[in-house]
């Protein structure tokens, strides 16, 4: 009897699902583009627990957010502990910081994690029990340019992948001073509606009125649409701060559009919040957001630092990346695929195998000695590019013939020689890049001089490093 997979999670296959976005090749595509977005924007990563006590995210995403009061799970552990599977990054990570002591390191903080978080809520598109995120959190600075920072990366990571119909959507939800002021401003104008707020909304009323403004009840839009703006009740500083981040992201001409009824779901954040938004999603189209948290440390006993971070759902990448319509990578193929023919060739073909690999070229070889015609099928599933046939004529000739699968053409190589040949053909796509790139006119004098510099003294390099093996075999002539 076969046991089923749970509801609301999925599988993620190495070759050919059902549904093209559980491709594991994609899956690694993706995470790599999310790797080199957070290494050049200078983070490093950090990975936590999938599980901590429950405790950490009643204090840290706060008992009124729709996490904690319904999605979590939950169970008691062997000890009597009450323990919950991570819902979301942040709280896990601020709790690593605090108990590791990381502030000691230096000032600022620019961590990223990848990983599964679990939310048992209802399944809808983009959206499981079990979803994987990317996300930063960044501690130690309250600058603007800090806040601009943690978006322009969001923003360039969707660039990179080729997303388009992004729909950047900031707000400033104030300091607590300023929260505190329009909180009582948002109750007194709900209370005229009470009776026709969502049962929801009538919870957060007494709780956190602030989320009411998140709703996507129907009748509560109406009626929020007439609310107060929390702008009217943003103090000097927090007003101040919100202008440079707008300020900022004009520079950079990150287009985006004020949201006043934007105030994300969870209960840390303070002053900048943002989300983006792409089309393909439905009524669910954020693909990620996030925002200042600056007292969230402090809440969890460590020290008072101001941090701001993000999270994006992985799937919903890659479902808005099909929608698009936008190229996705195909399945990893091996380069060459060896066929031994024959015992006595199979020791050699084992050899040239491992050597092939330890010179990072993807190599398969068949250990099953099955016919000719089912091995060149198989080759052709796998995708190979070449195929070489190996057996006694060509050990004895040293010369072997490859076979490019998708033009039917036929090279001879060396045996001996292959390794290199095809390591040096696995380069010339990054040579090409590079030449193509360096033929574009420089756009400047200075831009121009540099490049002269670095070229002459990389011959300089050269010519010293031919002039060492010179010497050195001389050397070795003079022992002879």
């Amino acid at each position: 009897m076969s046991v089923p997979i749970p509801p609301g999670v999925f599988d993620i296959l190495p070759d050919q699902p059902r549904d093209k976005w559980q491709g594991s090749y994609i899956w690694n595509y993706i995470e790599s583009v999310m790797r080199q977005t957070a290494k050049d924007f200078g983070f490093q990563e950090i990975r936590t627990p999938a599980f901590e006590r429950t405790e950490l995210f009643s204090r840290g995403v706060g008992e009124t957010s729709d996490i904690v009061s319904k999605e979590m799970y939950t169970f008691i552990d062997k000890g009597g502990r009450s323990m919950s599977l991570r819902p979301e990054g942040t709280a896990p990570v601020m709790r690593a910081f605090v108990e590791n002591q990381l502030q000691q390191s230096k000032q600022i903080h620019k961590l990223f994690y990848i990983g599964p978080m679990f939310r048992y809520e209802r399944a809808q598109a983009g959206r499981y029990r079990q979803h994987h995120q990317f996300g930063v959190e960044i501690i130690g600075d309250a600058s603007p340019e800090q806040d601009v920072e943690a978006i322009d990366l969001l923003y360039t990571l969707y660039n990179r992948l080729g997303l388009h119909n992004l729909k950047v959507n900031i707000n400033s939800i104030g300091d607590s001073e300023s929260r505190a002021s329009f909180k009582t401003a948002l109750k007194e104008y709900l209370n005229q509606f009470y009776d026709q707020l969502s049962e929801d909304s009538k919870v957060r009323f007494e709780k956190n009125p602030l989320r009411i403004l998140d709703s996507k009840n129907p009748e509560d839009i109406k009626i929020t649409a007439g609310a107060p703006s929390i702008y009217d009740h943003l103090n000097d500083e927090c007003r101040a701060h919100f202008e440079a981040v707008k300020r900022l992201l004009n520079q950079l001409k990150i287009p985006y559009e004020v949201n006043s009824k934007l105030v994300r779901g969870l209960d840390y954040y303070n002053k900048t919040v943002f989300e983006i938004t792409a089309g393909e999603l439905g009524a669910q189209n954020s693909v990620g957001g996030g925002g200042r948290y600056d007292g969230l440390l402090k809440t969890l006993g460590g020290p008072d630092l101001p941090s701001i971070g993000f999270g994006t759902g992985i799937e919903r990448i890659i479902q808005t990346m099909i929608g698009q319509q936008i190229a996705l990578p195909e399945v990893p193929r091996p380069v060459l695929y060896i066929i031994p023919l024959g015992e006595e060739a199979k020791p050699t073909c084992f050899d040239l195998l491992h050597e092939l690999r330890q010179m990072g070229i993807a190599t398969e070889m068949d250990f099953t000695g099955k016919k000719l015609n089912k091995l060149m099928t198989y080759a052709n599933q796998i995708k190979a590019k070449y195929v070489a046939v190996i057996g006694e004529n060509e050990l004895k000739a040293g010369t072997i013939e490859l076979k490019e699968m998708e033009s039917g053409a036929k090279i001879m190589a060396p045996l001996n020689g292959l390794a290199r040949i095809l390591k040096i053909e696995s380069l010339s796509d990054d040579f090409m890049e590079v030449s193509t790139f360096m033929s574009q006119p420089f756009q400047s004098d200075a831009e121009a001089q540099f490049f002269i510099n670095k070229l002459g003294s990389t011959i300089k390099a050269t010519a010293k490093v031919s002039e060492n093996l010179q010497n050195a075999l001389k050397n070795m002539e003079t022992l002879l």
